[in-house]
Formats: C-alpha cells, structure tokens, sequence
C-alpha cells in the first residue's frame, strides 16, 4: 500500500520541485513512476545507510545506482576529495591523476591498449560509436533489445532501465534518420544475430552489448552468445563494444570480459571508477583508439574529461577494493543474500528467480527463466509494487522499479543481509 506522505517534508520538497524541474526529477527512475507515490530526499548518506530529510534511515541496496562499491562517504574517498580539492577542483588541462588512472585501467584490463576519460557513461557509449564508426567507415550498428547505453539519439531504442521504467522503449525527438542505423535484436537470440549479418554484414560498424544486461533486471548470457558476438564481428570486419558501465570494476579487476575470458575491441566504463563522482571512459585497442582527436579523424572532447577530483577519488576506490581483497568479499556476501533470499522465498512459495553475480542482484517475481527483455516483462508488477512499499516503510530501499538491478557494498554486513532477508519475509507475509 503506498503510504501518505503528504505531512511529510519530502512530500512537500516534492511539491516545490514539480514546479521547478520536469517532473521533479534530474532523472526519470527517481521519481517512483512504476510504483506510484512520491520519492523522498536524501539529506545524508554513511555506510550503507541513508537518511531521508525526515529523518528515517533505510539500508540501501541502490548505492547511487552503482558507483558507491565501498558505501556511502567512505572515508578514504571523502578525505582525498578534501585533499586534492584544495589545489583546485577543475584545470582544462592536464593533471597526473588521468594519467595514474588511464595506467590503471590498462593494467586491469587487458583488453584495453589505451583509454579516453570522459563524464558519463552516456558519453562513454556515444563516443565509442562514433569512433567505431569512423574507424569502419560504415553507419549501422547493432544492439540488443533492453539493453541501455545511455540517451545519446543512436542508442535510445529499445532502450532498457530509465527507458522501461518510463514506459517508453523509445524517446521523442529521437530523428528516424538516427535510429534506421540501429538495428535491434533480441538478446541471447543468435539464430536472429546470424540473420541480420548475413543481411547487411558488411554495413555493420559495431556491435554494442551491456555484456550482463543490468538495465531491464540483471539478465545472463546464455553458453556461447558473447564468444558468437566476438566471432561474428571479427568474421565480417566489425567490432564489438563490451559496455561494462555497471560490471566494469565491480566484478572485479577485468569485469566481465574476465569472467568470460573475451576481449573486445572497445570497451565503456563508469561508475566504479569515480568513486561517487561523475564520470566515464572508454578504451580499447590501440589502432581504434588512435583514429581519435587530436591525432585522429574522429574528434570527442570535454572540459571536465579527466578533472582531479572524479580520477583522485576513483583510484583511491580502487586501490581500496584491491587492498582488501574487495572482490572476493563482495562475491561473498553476495552469495550469502542469495541462498537466503532463494530459501525464503522458495519456503513461502512465491514464483520467483534471483539473478546474482558478484555484488550485482535482481529478484524476479516471475515463474521463468529470464533469458531476454521479454521474460522481465512478465513479472508480477502488482506484487513488486505492494513489496517495494512494504520495504521502504520497514526501512530497507530497494530500487523503485523492477527493472533495475540491485547492488550490495563493502559497507554492507552480513547482520545488514539478515536483517534485510527478515524484513523481506515480514513484508511477503503480510501482502
């Protein structure tokens, strides 16, 4: 049931910001559409905690979407933002602290010859297709229905998180002349993958794949699809492009492409690596990344690309989960959440599927395999609703629509699992 939360100072906040920003929000999931009621506002955040300006707390499993891997306002990020800020925020001009992270990002990636920084993992996607495309010389490029890379006019089709939980696949004011280049398929289909490149294979620049799709759920690859995208391209003269934007740096030193054993042509990253602050990159092979300005025909620029404070406080993140054996901790915890999640719910009888690598989760109030975008959507949205509410009134925040995925931090304890398992079972039982 949602609450009323019209006494409420988030409710009031809310109020004056439908008047002020479209829709009250700087971004479309945050304003509850999918489960109806208002959002509320944060006023701090510690651990894996937050505090709303009411002055509630609730354990949470959304980490700022993904980019809080060690909690909120660690103290070994916030310090060295204070450090570094003192000598200046922004410079437009080189600084050491890009150079240490491009290396970093190099060493961890084997993929990954050199790497451009950049602001966002929107920016991160529109740039490696526009590379892709200008190194190929050809306009088409390939994705996979309910995979999302950001808003940039080529890739919002049939677009996943912000995009699904809006209720629109595709955006207004995206021209057809941009989207005709954008051929979707239906993810782990390679019978239609074979089609479309037998059709128009050589037009084809890049595939482009969120490698574990995070953005409709949390959705695997079924045995063989990512070796068949590796193969193809390299068969008709494409490339592919891994977007590890959200598995990038939080699977661990290599993301995906590690786990998998595969090595892409280019490769998007975010989050992970700004360590709470704005950011992206993007890399890959050396011959590719060359064809960039100033040296190259295909130019991408940013003021802020780079700047001290996001690289500073990536690095710090970084080197943090690498001294702690971060990784290996979270894959734990992880994997406790897990069994206790599947047992509790496989106990009440509730049709389920809980998708979990790593630190990342999702659980699917749907009685079948989740192989595509079309199997999330037939979850129970009626019962994720009534269990989102119930969560948030008993202090735990999950995110507001069923089409995101989960992420747990280093902040997070196994006592915070249990607790939050408890809360789960408490709320099932009374729906």
């Amino acid at each position: 049931m949602i609450p009323d939360s019209s006494a409420s100072l988030s409710s009031k906040l809310f109020a004056v910001a439908k008047q002020l920003i479209p829709g009250g929000v700087n971004s479309p999931v945050r304003a509850f559409r999918n489960v109806g009621g208002e959002p509320f506002f944060v006023r701090r955040a510690k651990g894996c905690r937050i505090e709303d300006i009411d002055g509630k707390t609730y354990i949470d499993y959304i980490g700022s979407w993904g980019p809080n891997i060690l909690g909120h306002a660690p103290t070994v990020i916030t310090n060295i933002i204070h450090e570094v800020a003192k000598d200046g925020i922004s410079f437009g001009i080189p600084n050491p602290f890009e150079v240490e992270m491009a290396r970093t990002i190099c060493d961890w990636v084997p993929s990954v010859q050199k790497v451009r920084m950049c602001n966002s993992g929107t920016e991160a996607t529109m740039s490696a297709i526009r590379l892709a495309r200008g190194f190929t010389k050809r306009d088409k490029i390939v994705k996979f229905d309910g995979c999302y890379h950001g808003h940039s006019d080529s890739l919002l089709v049939a677009a996943g998180s912000g995009a699904l939980t809006h209720g629109e696949p595709d955006s207004a004011g995206v021209p057809k002349d941009f989207a005709k280049h954008t051929l979707v398929l239906p993810y782990n289909d390679p019978a239609a993958l074979e089609a479309v490149f037998a059709a128009c294979g050589e037009q084809i620049a890049a595939i482009i794949v969120e490698s574990y799709p995070a953005n409709a759920g949390l959705v695997f690859p079924q045995p063989g699809f990512l070796e068949r995208l590796s193969s193809i391209t390299k068969q008709y003269g494409a490339l592919l492009i891994f977007d590890e934007v959200m598995t990038g740096f939080r699977l661990g030193k290599a993301g995906v492409q590690g786990l998998e054993n595969l090595t892409p042509d280019l490769s998007c990253f975010g989050k992970v690596i700004g360590g709470g602050l704005p950011v992206g990159a993007f890399g890959g092979r050396a011959d590719v990344m060359d064809y960039l300005a100033p040296i190259g025909p295909v130019y991408q620029a940013g003021t802020l690309s780079g700047n001290p404070l996001a690289m500073a406080a990536g690095l710090a993140q970084l080197r943090e989960l690498e001294r702690s054996s971060g990784f290996a901790r979270l894959d734990a915890l992880g994997a406790h959440f897990e069994q206790g999640l599947r047992a509790m719910l496989s106990a009440k009888g509730v049709a389920h599927r809980v998708n979990r690598v790593g630190s990342m989760f999702c659980l699917f109030f749907v009685d079948r395999d989740i192989i595509n975008v079309s199997d999330v959507m037939q979850q129970d949205l009626g019962l994720f609703k009534k269990f989102f509410w119930g969560c948030l009134a008993k202090g735990v925040y999950i995110a507001p629509s069923p089409y995101e995925t989960g992420f747990l931090s280093l902040a997070h304890s196994e006592a915070d699992v249990d607790d939050t398992l408890t809360v789960f079972e408490e709320v099932l039982a009374g729906i």
